[in-house]
């Protein structure tokens, strides 16, 4: 049986394990995932006496000095991620100092926007996507803006008609393989339930994680009223289910499983940094789960013009030409050119959607059939 851990939220402790950024302006800097490697590398930096770095904190005690306090997910602020590249950006262009806070997974950063709703501490939600749309919109966590640079992309990738979520990325998610290990991939989702797939699969629990939420739904978009039973047969072939995309990634580079949840754009980053294509993505002709990223000015905001600035930028070229090799999705501006590494990343026959009023009507009971299915 896979390790599902639990996600009920805790109040008292909805602080705890979030990071803190804070981007000094027109400085462009790696942040490192552990604070020891942080404080190592900074003591060294000290030593050598080469430069001073601004550094963050966990504890979060300086954010309320800023000028825009955004809330997004963990692999957006790593040193890989666009962050390192896209705040300092916005600090230089509109002389406004960000504090980013990472929550965990997207589905975690919500739910923090859940629990502090009568006293929000954020201004941005980065990161929330069509799947979250729902929640956002029933909790009231949003409020409505229509940027003028919103013309730039195309009407389908518009997920929230209302305005309450601004889109700057979308991608396809997708079983990635390693081919050292498996010599003949599945090719439908029902070729996962086959026997020699036995605790092959790495998966993200879909109440903390938006691409385990994104699995979900395309399990059940392609399955139907079929899809607690697929997921009972399903269990078998998962190694684990892990809180976020990070966590599980990382088992799979690491060698725990020769399968995982990810994206179709997966490959292109070890194109393009490890010159491999071991890694591949699965493509399977029944179509894939789409999910289209976007961000929120938080209801209740401290710093709304602000804020309004940072919706706007996201839909400028300085943002979407960081998102491909650094965020690993496709940008919203579809003119913009692709890097070469994106010959690696197959784009799918179909691309499957759940309409978000039915999404909205469903989803709880979904989840619970889920619940049933994986720990039966």
């Amino acid at each position: 049986m896979p390790e599902i851990k639990p996600v009920e939220p805790d109040p008292d402790n909805a602080g705890e394990g979030n990071e803190t950024y804070s981007y000094p302006h027109s400085k462009i800097f790696s942040m490192e995932c552990s604070m020891r490697k942080f404080f190592t590398f900074f003591f060294i930096i000290l030593i050598a006496a080469v430069s001073v770095f601004s550094f963050f904190n966990k504890k979060e005690k300086d954010s309320g000095t800023s000028d825009l306090i955004i809330y997004t997910y963990d692999s957006f602020v790593s040193e890989w991620g666009p962050g390192p590249i896209v705040f300092p950006l916005f600090e230089e262009e509109y002389g406004i100092k960000v504090t980013v806070i990472s929550a965990g997974d997207a589905g975690q950063m919500v739910q923090r926007a859940m629990l502090e709703k009568e006293n929000p501490k954020g201004d941005i939600l980065l990161g929330i996507d069509n799947n979250l749309l729902y929640k956002a919109l029933r909790e009231n966590l949003l409020v409505p803006y229509k940027s003028p640079n919103l013309d730039r992309i195309p009407n389908e990738l518009r997920f929230d008609k209302t305005n309450h979520i601004t889109p700057f990325d979308y991608g396809y998610f997708s079983i990635i393989y390693d081919s050292e290990k498996i010599s003949t991939p599945p090719e439908s989702l029902a070729d996962l339930l086959k026997p020699e797939y036995s605790k092959s699969l790495i998966l993200m629990d879909p109440r903390t994680s938006s691409p385990g939420l994104g699995f979900m739904l395309w399990t059940k978009s392609v399955m139907g009223d079929g899809f607690e039973e697929y997921w009972k047969k399903l269990m078998p072939s998962v190694l684990t289910i892990t809180d976020g995309w990070d966590s599980g990634y990382g088992l799979f580079t690491e060698g725990e499983a020769p399968m995982v949840l990810s994206y179709t754009t997966s490959p292109a980053y070890h194109k393009e940094y490890e010159d491999s294509e071991r890694y591949k993505a699965a493509i399977f002709p029944q179509g894939h789960y789409m999910q289209i990223e976007g961000a929120g000015i938080i209801k209740g905001a401290k710093h709304p013009k602000e804020a309004e600035r940072f919706i706007d930028f996201i839909l400028e070229s300085k943002f979407q030409n960081a998102i491909p090799l650094t965020n690993w999705m496709y940008p919203v501006r579809t003119e913009l050119p692709l890097p070469e590494s994106f010959r690696a990343a197959p784009k799918p026959p179909k691309s499957l959607l759940i309409d978000p009023e039915k999404l909205d009507k469903n989803l709880d009971s979904w989840i619970d059939e889920w619940i049933n299915a994986v720990t039966e």
